[in-house]
């Protein structure tokens, strides 16, 4: 992890190791500004380690009608103050690979958010991109697919949009919580 925490960090994002879960929520909760705008997106790791209730802009976009507040909507949930979530795998060299279906999460990690906070769980650490995009492919495709028929009722998720992140250009704008532990897909 070590190897991964020193690629990350020279690809201008910072990087912690933590032992669990657990630690990796309160390392996010310390690092969040009480009163913070924020939006969680859709993850099962945020999920399993609680974090998804630190959501404050999906409470606002709830409250919004999609037929006639469609761009208030995309503009808030592509550039919230903070977004947390996590990815699908990272590299030893430190690419960091996200897949989406709809790429609803991809404004704000790539650009939009001030500040981006990932929690990673130790399994999504892959040699290099072919192995990453086997792994999207082959191991969370399959489960995201499952997730979605029971969570939306859709026949299957897709690998619609993918986005790589080679480099962060902002210093502290970008945090790895890489976790000693399986979590997620």
């Amino acid at each position: 992890m070590e190897k991964i925490v020193e690629a990350l960090r020279e690809n201008g994002m910072e990087a912690f190791v933590v032992e669990s879960g657990a630690e990796a929520k309160k390392k996010v909760l310390e690092m969040i500004p009480a009163g913070a705008e924020v939006m969680c997106m859709s993850s099962v790791t945020l999920d399993t380690i609680g974090l998804s209730e630190l959501d404050t802009v999906k409470k606002q976009l709830m409250a919004m009608d999609r037929a006639t507040q469609d761009r208030e909507m995309r503009k808030l949930g592509s550039a919230p103050n903070w977004t947390v979530g996590s990815v699908q795998a990272i590299t030893e060299d430190g690419q960091v690979v996200i897949a989406s279906n709809s790429g609803s999460q991809l404004p704000a990690y790539a650009y939009g958010a001030g500040r981006v906070i990932w929690v990673v769980g130790q399994q999504k650490i892959v040699k290099n991109l072919d192995e990453a995009f086997k792994r999207i492919y082959e191991y969370v495709l399959p489960l995201e697919s499952e997730r979605v028929k029971i969570a939306y009722g859709m026949d299957k998720s897709n690998v619609s949009k993918l986005l790589v992140i080679n480099k962060e250009i902002v210093p502290g704008r970008t945090t790895v919580i890489l976790v000693k532990e399986k979590l997620g897909f």
